[in-house]
């Protein structure tokens, strides 16, 4: 990697624009920044969650997640260059199965909440569903690959699972929503 990130003051976005992969400048409000602003956001939350205590097997999965998300942010900087592909949904794909086969039916809309982790994982759920919103609305006047889409979606359900198989692990019942006659 050329050493480009040797200086990270540059002064160059002190006008209120920041610099795309293929040199073009855009404001910071840019809708193109807003997505891969609520992408790196969703990072940082994923790293909080990885400060956790996680079972085993989700340390790698997150990892690989994380750097799923800047290939994706990669994307949106240079439209030019795809780098989300059939292998990143794939593997998403699997790990839905994998983490879901474990868990009971739901029978009940479940709060966010149980453990910490859990909790957390809802928090990224959430924050992967805002940048999937400013994706799509980016998508309304900007040609994008629709795997950038499919794969927050995916994601999002990704985390969903997540946080209940943390829960389950945990030992930690899932809160159930009780429904508006519910006694206070």
């Amino acid at each position: 990697m050329p050493d480009r990130l040797t200086h990270i003051v540059t002064r160059t976005g002190d006008d209120g624009s920041t610099g795309l992969a293929d040199g073009r400048r855009v404001p910071k409000h840019d809708p193109r920044i807003e997505a891969l602003g609520a992408v790196d956001e969703l990072n940082s939350q994923i790293g909080v969650l990885l400060a956790e205590a996680l079972p085993d097997d989700l340390p790698a999965l997150l990892a690989a997640i994380q750097n799923d998300l800047f290939d994706l942010g990669g994307e949106l900087a240079w439209p030019e260059q795809p780098q989300v592909g059939d292998t990143h949904l794939a593997r998403l794909d699997e790990a839905i199965a994998g983490l879901n086969a474990g868990l009971p039916p739901l029978r009940e809309f479940i709060l966010p909440g149980g453990s910490r982790p859990a909790a957390l994982a809802h928090v990224c759920r959430t924050v992967c569903r805002r940048a999937e919103r400013r994706l799509t609305l980016l998508a309304e006047t900007e040609l994008l690959s629709p795997r950038l889409g499919q794969y927050l979606n995916r994601l999002s359900d990704l985390f969903f699972v997540l946080a209940r198989s943390v829960n389950r692990s945990a030992g930690r019942a899932e809160p159930a929503w009780r429904g508006p006659d519910r006694a206070v």
